[in-house]
């Protein structure tokens, strides 16, 4: 099976096991969500109608052979990994610490039992690490100017699923202004077509998955065109006013010369 990690409950008995039937091995659920970092525990049951030499001690493994005692565990593991076995009630929990990213993926509990091959002798478990998503970053593409289409982003580097994005607006009274329907908010990207001054505000992104959230914010400022309009005219008219002035000047200086 590909990305799956197995993990073996093998019993090695002398003893003549006496019966006919057949092992069945069951994991709880398919699935187990837990956060990165988490001590955690996938369960694992087994029932057999062979009768099973409990007398020698069990202890917690990855891999046993029962009752030889012989404990095998993998190198990446070691140190963080073992096995909680309980024979009579048919238990072998897989205990893990300090999950990470690189744990993402299938685990299977195999129980191995002499003379009872029939049934089902493995069962499986996704385990998804949970990561909470980083702060995300948000931008201004392209210089807001009155009349021109700009987007918004907002995206974080990580985060386990991939979050999911959503903005916001809210007006100078920190009151929450609804979203105009030309507006288009996917994947982050938040598309303001031909903005006005009615544009302007406070915007907030929030990135979340199921482990929690965490949000950024811009400001967005706009000037309406009359105002840009009424401060260009005043500085052209002054540098007109003055280079007339200054041709006068110099009408009158040549006129004095030629008298």
């Amino acid at each position: 099976m590909n990305n799956t990690d197995l993990f073996d409950f093998v019993f090695m008995s002398m003893t003549v096991l006496t019966g006919v039937g057949a092992i069945d091995v069951t994991m709880p659920q398919s699935q187990y969500e837990f956060a990165r970092g988490d001590n955690i525990t996938l369960p694992c049951s087994f029932k057999s109608a062979i009768n099973i030499n409990t007398a020698e001690a069990v202890t917690p493994i990855i891999t046993y052979y029962y009752p030889i005692k012989k404990t095998s565990i993998t190198p990446p593991y070691k140190g963080r990994v073992s096995l909680d076995v309980d024979v009579l009630n048919g238990k072998a929990n897989l205990k893990l610490s300090s999950i990470s990213l690189a744990d993402n993926k299938e685990f299977e509990c195999h129980v191995q039992i002499p003379d009872d091959e029939d049934g089902n002798q493995a069962a499986s478990a996704r385990l998804v690490v949970l990561v909470a998503p980083s702060t995300p970053v948000c931008k201004i593409q392209r210089t807001a100017q009155y009349g021109q289409d700009i987007t918004l982003t907002c995206a974080s580097a990580g985060g386990s699923p991939m979050p999911t994005y959503s903005w916001k607006r809210y007006c100078e009274h920190n009151q929450p202004v609804p979203q105009d329907p030309q507006i288009t908010d996917k994947d982050g990207i938040l598309s303001l077509y031909n903005i006005s001054k009615d544009t302007s505000g406070f915007y907030i992104c929030t990135s979340q998955n199921k482990l929690r959230a965490a949000t950024c914010n811009l400001t967005l400022s706009l000037m309406p065109p009359s105002v840009n309009a009424i401060t260009t005219g005043g500085i052209i008219g002054r540098v007109l006013a003055y280079l007339i002035f200054l041709i006068i000047i110099i009408i009158i200086f040549f006129f004095c010369q030629n008298k």
